[in-house]
């Protein structure tokens, strides 16, 4: 069983991708299920879930309607405005109660305010996801996010908090910056409930291989230890680099150094029992 825990499908003629730009060049495109399919199927990847891109809802029905019709699609991680529990209430009994619903997202880390996870609209909405039983993803959590996270997981009890990419740990930054990320991932994954995505470490100009990632890696296995990890592609944005295949071959190159039931964890456990999906679906 293999779980890609991180992808992303969109077309920039919907007009709902505000960061998404043709000077991001190859980004700047239409990807769809159907591009998708095969390259998850040459990779041996089982299921993948789809995660929102855009804060709007009219996303949210597009992957719905796509993991409707794709039997790999495992969930979907919708976005819901975190500043609004009223509306994310009713969304939940509303467009969003679909089953396969399988966690939360908002692009925070497009928002400039610092306190943005501190606020008490957002800490009452993190409260009603923890009761719906949906995980939260923070995006690219390195440098601002990452300490309102940890406070978040810390007070928001049953949060099941996923840092999505690590917390985009700085590889370009020298010791120093990288030293600060560790210390903000350590924060984080002092609470249990807390896990993490082998994701989106692809840095334009940095290598790519298994021995530039091992640092990072062994962090994460530090902090979190394998059964807090999981895998993502972050694909379509890895188009711009390695494409698909080329960080699922790193990324299972590096996995391949732990233990059988080690592998098991970040290859699709973490992601079934943090997502409720796949075969964790069966222990609910």
């Amino acid at each position: 069983m293999r779980i890609d825990a991180h992808l992303h499908l969109w077309d920039p003629a919907e007009g709902i991708y505000p960061w998404l730009r043709p000077e991001h060049g190859p980004l700047h495109a239409p990807f769809s299920a159907a591009d998708a399919e095969p390259l998850l199927r040459a990779a041996g990847v089982d299921l993948a879930l789809l995660v929102q891109a855009a804060d709007d809802g009219r996303e949210n029905e597009r992957l719905l309607a796509t993991a409707r019709t794709h039997s790999w699609v495992a969930g979907v991680v919708a976005w819901v405005d975190l500043e609004r529990p009223d509306l994310a209430d009713g969304a939940l009994d509303g467009p969003l109660a679909d089953p396969r619903v399988r966690g939360a997202r908002q692009l925070l880390h497009d928002d400039p305010r610092e306190d943005l996870l501190d606020r008490a609209a957002v800490r009452e909405t993190l409260r009603v996801l923890a009761r719906r039983d949906l995980a939260v993803d923070v995006p690219d959590g390195f440098p601002r996010l990452l300490p309102g996270a940890a406070r978040a997981a810390q007070r928001t009890d049953g949060l099941r908090l996923v840092v999505d990419h690590l917390g985009k740990p700085p590889r370009a930054g020298g010791p120093e910056a990288m030293a600060a990320w560790r210390r903000q991932l350590a924060a984080v994954a002092r609470t249990g409930t807390t896990v993490a995505k082998v994701s989106g470490l692809y840095v334009p100009g940095l290598a790519w291989s298994e021995q530039a990632l091992l640092p990072v890696l062994d962090v994460a296995l530090e902090l979190f230890g394998p059964e807090r990890l999981m895998l993502g592609s972050d694909w379509p944005v890895t188009v711009a680099g390695p494409g698909y295949a080329g960080t699922a071959d790193v990324l299972d190159g590096l996995v391949a150094r732990l233990s059988p039931s080690e592998q098991e964890d970040l290859r699709w456990r973490t992601a079934a029992r943090t997502y409720r999906v796949g075969p964790a679906v069966q222990d609910r």
